[in-house]
């Protein structure tokens, strides 16, 4: 008896293989962290106040 590749369903269990990875490495994602002058963008909203 030969074995016979169900190609539909390989190609399926990728493709929710590959989405649950995505979901995964997105939720882990962090957004860089910038560091804001906070003082400055004060004085900028001051300065177009005037």
């Amino acid at each position: 008896m030969s074995v016979t590749r169900l190609k539909r369903k390989g190609r399926k269990d990728k493709a929710v293989a590959a989405r649950r990875r995505t979901n995964l490495k997105n939720q882990n994602f962090k957004p860089v962290a910038k560091v804001v002058d906070i003082e400055k963008i004060k004085e900028e909203f001051k300065a177009k106040a005037k």
